[in-house]
């Protein structure tokens, strides 16, 4: 299954901008989960308790992106941080 739409939500570009030099990573990160949002290397998995609508995966093993599904081929970044993000 392919991405077709992204979405990215103001937190999400702030956060963008916060972590610019891990830019490259980010960006690779990102075409991966496009070309198959359940790639093993990426550990995409559904949140659970207040953030049970949203789902997560790793850039690195610091940095996460917290997304939603909003149809089979359309996606929303929420956030992008370390395990913060999920406060």
């Amino acid at each position: 299954m392919k991405i077709t739409s992204v979405f990215y939500s103001s937190s999400f570009k702030k956060s963008i901008k916060k972590y610019s030099s891990n830019h490259n990573k980010i960006e690779k990160t990102i075409a991966k989960f496009i070309d198959n949002p359940f790639n093993p290397s990426l550990k995409t998995h559904k949140l659970t308790g207040k953030l049970s609508s949203y789902w997560s995966f790793s850039v690195d093993y610091h940095l996460h992106i917290l997304f939603e599904f909003i149809d089979k081929k359309t996606v929303g970044f929420i956030d992008l941080g370390t395990h913060e993000i999920y406060k």
